[in-house]
């Protein structure tokens, strides 16, 4: 697949979840969660700590995610990666964008080896959908 079809791809899910979502405005966690948003997606942040961001209500970890939620925006440490990419996978989920900054080498090989849709080229999906601050 090129890379437009691996997007495209990623883009067709009913819903999405964003692990590393944050409240601060500032933050990209913010900011991915807000573009989808924007886009009118069905969009669910996943965060330890937050109980509710931008209006909807946060779920603790990835296994808590509905499933209708096919694909994962990860805005996490390199090392969060690796812990989350193995909770993706053990629930089905196929989808993975690791935003600039969160993929390692080991998260990347773990997701080729399980066959999983990996976009992690430095694509970012604020630019790919048309972030607009407000």
């Amino acid at each position: 697949m090129t890379m437009d079809e691996q997007i495209e791809l990623f883009l067709s899910s009913e819903a999405f979840g964003v692990v590393g979502a944050s409240s601060r405005r500032h933050k990209y966690g913010n900011k991915v969660l807000r573009c989808y948003q924007q886009n009118g997606r069905r969009v669910i942040p996943v965060n330890p700590v937050e109980k509710e961001i931008e209006g909807v209500a946060v779920v603790a970890s990835v296994s808590e995610l509905p499933a209708g939620v096919q694909s994962l925006s990860l805005i996490t440490p390199p090392q969060v990666t690796e812990k989350v990419v193995a909770q993706a996978a053990a629930k089905g989920i196929k989808n993975i964008w690791m935003q600039p900054g969160a993929e390692s080498p080991a998260s990347i090989a773990f997701c080729r080896k399980q066959g999983m849709n990996l976009i992690a080229d430095g694509s970012c999906v604020l630019v790919v959908m048309g972030y607009h601050e407000h």
